[in-house]
């Protein structure tokens, strides 16, 4: 199978506003870490939380539970992933204005959709369940799903597996940059995420506001061509 072009987003802080789930759901979990004694200190603010967005898990405890037990660690994983699904179905939060849409038109284009996540496998799962993604979605790459140390690592592979021939990256963070560049893609920052001043510096085009994305996309006109 090959792929003449594709679309390849971030979840948390592109698609979605993780902010308002991913707070409450670590603070329970902290809370249940406490109640069954693996793990003796204060739950992280809002802006430490905030700043793990966008890393892997392992990424995520190293930062968090520094020092912790592997039973805490084990115990975290599943606590945080319960509460995530618990609060997605809770609709705590939602996308972005204007991304259903968007991703409507580029699906209806011709366009192969990808979302390329540092997250759990049953968390991008769920989300992409409750928020009706799938039908738009030609595949869910997850660092959960393959186990991959870098974003860098988990682009290549979904490039690789389905030879993309011509591929966007679309993310908030320095990672979401550095895996575009890395992997030769042109590079659309999102600055209404977590992105902090500077984080991303090297992106192509920086949009301030999902919709800005269809005026972004270098050959898509193209598509329809190719497909003829």
């Amino acid at each position: 199978m090959s792929i003449p072009y594709a679309i390849l987003f971030d979840m948390d802080g592109t698609l979605l506003q993780t902010e308002k789930l991913s707070t409450p759901a670590f603070q329970r979990t902290f809370d249940q870490l406490r109640k069954k004694s693996l793990w003796e200190g204060e739950t992280p603010d809002e802006s430490e939380i905030t700043n793990i967005l966008g890393m892997t898990i392992d990424q995520v405890w190293n930062k968090l539970l520094p020092g912790a037990s592997d039973e805490a660690i084990e115990a975290a994983d599943t606590f945080l992933l319960e509460n995530e699904i618990q609060l997605i179905h809770e609709r705590v939060t939602d996308l972005y204005p204007g991304v259903l849409d968007t991703l409507r038109d580029l699906h209806a284009r011709g366009v192969a959709l990808f979302v390329a996540s540092n997250g759990q496998e049953a968390y991008i799962d769920a989300l992409c369940d409750e928020y009706n993604l799938k039908p738009l979605l030609t595949d869910l790459y997850s660092a959960g799903r393959f186990r991959t140390r870098t974003k860098n690592d988990l682009v290549a592979k979904l490039l690789k597996d389905y030879q993309v021939k011509k591929a966007i990256m679309v993310g908030d963070r320095h990672s979401d940059v550095e895996a575009g560049t890395s992997n030769g893609l042109f590079t659309i920052g999102c600055d209404f995420g977590f992105a902090k001043p500077g984080e991303l510096d090297g992106a192509d085009v920086i949009i301030t506001d999902f919709p800005q994305l269809l005026d972004h996309l270098p050959e898509i006109d193209t598509i329809k061509q190719s497909q003829t």
